[in-house]
């Protein structure tokens, strides 16, 4: 595979990354606000089980944001000329 098509796949691999961080960040953003929600209504049995899929939410953005600087690194290292 030419160094222009693993630029290009990587940069594509680094696009649907960069989405689901968004979604993510998305529904970690609407958890707060549905469990904040709930606490403030006397629901305090929402309170754990939010935090933990907060928790979650967090793992998978910080793993993605991983991948991406890793995929960064890898298509620029392959694109620039030896």
């Amino acid at each position: 595979m030419t160094p222009a098509a693993w630029f290009r796949r990587g940069l594509a691999a680094i696009d649907g990354a960069l989405a689901l961080i968004v979604v993510l960040l998305m529904v970690q953003m609407w958890l707060l606000t549905a469990t904040l929600n709930a606490y403030l209504a006397g629901r305090t049995e929402v309170l754990w089980p939010g935090a933990v899929f907060s928790g979650v939410c967090l793992g998978g953005c910080g793993g993605l944001c991983l991948l991406v600087v890793r995929m960064e690194r890898r298509s620029r290292r392959l694109s620039e000329p030896s």
